[in-house]
């Protein structure tokens, strides 16, 4: 067990921007019995919590974990968009690796493409839009520029415009 839980976060130091070919960032989770369904299958909705998950721990470890963001900044981030793509099956008790990359980063906004894959097995991609707002008026906010610096430290990041 990882140090804040049943999963490990890896990443690579990073200023350049994302591609393909880059290593993403990657957040590792076990599948339990809660996250299946009555045949043993992931239930669908569950990759949805993997990738909110893998987001988290990317922030994270870019210094800004979701209390800091809403006390300090007074922000919060939003999901505005999700497509989501599902090709096979994941079973109770496998490993999944949940890859996240930065499509296109704005001042509000950020695009991940989200993957979950076991092995070399792709299992579902998924494309999320999480726009930052004020935390009490949630209306859109530019991103901290300590923030979008902090991005540049880890994998998958384009350059805020």
């Amino acid at each position: 067990m990882g140090p804040h839980g049943p999963y490990t976060a890896t990443h690579r130091m990073s200023t350049s921007p994302a591609s393909a070919n880059d290593p993403p960032f990657t957040w590792t989770v076990r599948v339990y019995y809660e996250d299946t369904d009555t045949g043993g299958i992931v239930y669908y909705a569950n990759y949805l919590k993997y990738f909110e998950r893998a987001r988290t721990e990317w922030l994270r470890a870019a210094g800004f974990e979701q209390q800091r963001l809403l006390e300090e900044f007074g922000l919060q981030f939003v999901v505005v968009h999700v497509a989501c793509d599902y090709r096979q099956p994941a079973r109770l008790d496998d490993l999944i690796d949940i890859d996240l990359r930065i499509a296109r980063a704005a001042r509000a906004s950020i695009v991940f493409e989200q993957t979950a894959r076991r092995g070399g097995t792709i299992l579902a991609t998924a494309s999320v839009k999480a726009a930052c707002v004020d935390s009490k008026r949630l209306v859109p906010m530019a991103m901290p520029p300590a923030m979008a610096a902090a991005f540049h430290t880890l994998p998958g990041i384009s350059t805020p415009q």
